[in-house]
């Protein structure tokens, strides 16, 4: 299973978890398996996916887009959260971990409500903004290569309706962003990335230091 919380002592972190968590029994069942893989870390946690689930709810979110599936914690937890007909267009370049998030959409009923576009996600994002997405989309998760989070954050944010959130996960690199001899590369872009968002009056914001960190830019 994912425990990842880099900036919480343990035992508040236990506790948060024993008072707060209600994971339904799927989402349980795929952060199991995916704690096996090679790359788990990449999965975000139960109370990061939980969270989420709150803010689609509050903000009646219809539709959803996702920059990053990896095996679908986050999708699964923002379908679950969306109205019957609501939906969510997830982006991601891998086959392979994707099967995985497919078989639990399955598994969970909500598959139809989700849109996978498989490819590089500033493709598929700038297609489209192309295609008319404009002004689109209520909620949107950016959890991909921390590199090009920047470019994302410029391709969704034209995509979200007045007052949509978009919600940017890792923005804390496991607390690497406070050392500025760190020469890790997605350390360097996240801390740029922090620093443009910081004075960028497009947005109103707010860091978490939830996990490895989650900013929420709420668009003006």
């Amino acid at each position: 299973m994912s425990d990842k919380s880099y900036l919480i002592d343990p035992k508040i972190h236990a506790y948060v978890r024993e008072h707060s968590l209600r994971e339904p029994g799927v989402l349980m069942e795929l952060r199991e398996e995916t704690s096996k893989l090679e790359r788990a870390e990449m999965q975000i946690t139960p109370e990061q996916g939980q969270l989420i689930q709150l803010l689609v709810k509050a903000m009646h979110t219809k539709r959803a887009l996702e920059v990053g599936v990896f095996t679908g914690y986050s999708s699964l937890s923002i379908a679950l959260a969306l109205p019957p007909d609501g939906d969510l267009i997830a982006c991601d370049i891998s086959d392979e971990y994707t099967r995985i998030a497919r078989r639990y959409w399955r598994e969970a009923g909500v598959e139809d409500r989700i849109d996978l576009r498989l490819g590089p996600a500033l493709e598929t994002l700038e297609s489209l903004h192309k295609s008319g997405y404009v002004d689109t989309f209520d909620f949107a998760f950016i959890d991909a290569d921390k590199t090009n989070y920047w470019k994302y954050f410029e391709l969704v944010l034209p995509m979200m309706q007045k007052h949509g959130l978009i919600a940017i996960d890792n923005v804390l690199q496991r607390g690497r962003i406070l050392d500025m001899d760190s020469d890790h590369a997605d350390t360097r872009a996240m801390r740029e990335f922090n620093l443009r968002l910081a004075s960028d009056r497009r947005v109103q914001l707010s860091m978490l230091p939830i996990a490895d960190g989650l900013t929420l830019a709420l668009k003006c």
